[in-house]
């Protein structure tokens, strides 16, 4: 009996060891599954949903947003948006305050001839099935023309949406109004030049970072209020198109994504920089304290508390039986 009961403790110490984290982390490299998935080119991590990913093609799809199970890269649920007539060219999604999804129509890179494009604005569904939702969708023209672009994101903390226009030898961030209006027009006008040939963007889950990513490369800005302050290079990996990023839920990864048929999401540790914009590299790379694998966070305190379990266990019965030997 008492073997049995080490040889179990030691079972379950070994399982708890080589358990990851938690399925729901999000905050590891996945795989896109879903066969309609062909042209990822948008991710945001859900803000109700850990681990969940929401994404969407590019143009020739539809309506329509799935949500990424990141433990097993299946969607697990499709969103059809209603009441925005019919998509051009879906680019990026971000989410905002209040579990606010932003869907950018803002594609134009066939001539860049469009004088407006579109946003839509939903609410993240909190069950998570097929679902039909309907959106609010905003006219958007820029204040020097048209452009095109494959960048929006949203501010977590003020709610204020922004573009970044693509060109290969840099663009510019373009904001809109404080609020948008889904009557008449919301002019987005040029407050920063952005130093990427951006095919997307993202903010940290606290508004002070702004990730831009490109092809072959990224660059990190310092939000500084609106006015962006280069802070340094982006760890972006080698992918076939690259044309997500986004930042984990915790915001220890930043999460980049590639457009194709099984099409993978991989994560990087995301940068910290001091009030200096030096390079803080005791944080471990900016990753925050839950998101680390040196045994900090939930992940330490549960193979903490599961060896001293087993070790009292081997203890009290390794001490009976010593006991009742023969002298």
């Amino acid at each position: 009996m008492r073997r049995s009961l080490a040889l179990l403790v030691g079972g379950l110490l070994v399982g708890v060891l080589a358990a990851p984290a938690s399925a729901a982390d999000g905050d590891k490299d996945f795989t896109i599954k879903d066969p309609r998935i062909t042209e990822s080119s948008g991710l945001a991590a859900s803000r109700l949903h850990p681990g969940i990913y929401w994404t969407h093609n590019d143009s020739d799809d539809g309506a329509y947003l799935y949500a990424v199970d990141s433990s097993t890269g299946q969607t697990v649920a499709t969103v059809t948006m209603t009441g925005v007539g019919t998509p051009r060219d879906i680019e990026a999604i971000s989410i905002g305050p209040n579990n606010q999804i932003y869907v950018g129509d803002i594609g134009d890179n066939d001539g860049v001839t469009w004088d407006y494009v579109w946003v839509y604005q939903l609410t993240e569904p909190k069950v998570l099935k097929d679902q039909t939702i309907r959106a609010t969708q905003y006219v958007v023209k820029y204040s020097d023309g048209s452009r095109d672009a494959e960048s929006l994101v949203v501010h977590p903390k003020t709610g204020r949406v922004y573009i970044i226009d693509k060109q290969e030898d840099g663009g510019h961030l373009y904001a809109g109004p404080a609020k948008l209006s889904p009557s008449g027009t919301n002019v987005f006008r040029p407050v920063a030049a952005v130093d990427m040939w951006a095919t997307d963007a993202a903010f940290s889950p606290d508004g002070q970072q702004l990730a831009v990513r490109g092809y072959f490369g990224g660059v990190s800005y310092a939000w500084n209020g609106g006015k962006l302050k280069r802070e340094g290079q982006l760890d972006v990996p080698l992918q076939g198109q690259g044309e997500s990023v986004t930042y984990s839920r915790d915001g220890s990864k930043i999460m980049y994504g590639s457009e194709g048929a099984e099409s993978g999401v991989e994560a990087e540790d995301a940068p910290s920089y001091d009030a200096s914009g030096n390079s803080d590299s005791a944080s471990g790379n900016g990753s925050s304290a839950s998101g680390g694998s040196g045994g900090g966070g939930s992940e330490g305190n549960v193979k903490t508390g599961a060896i001293a379990v087993a070790v009292l266990f081997l203890a009290f019965f390794g001490l009976k039986r010593l006991r009742r030997k023969p002298a």
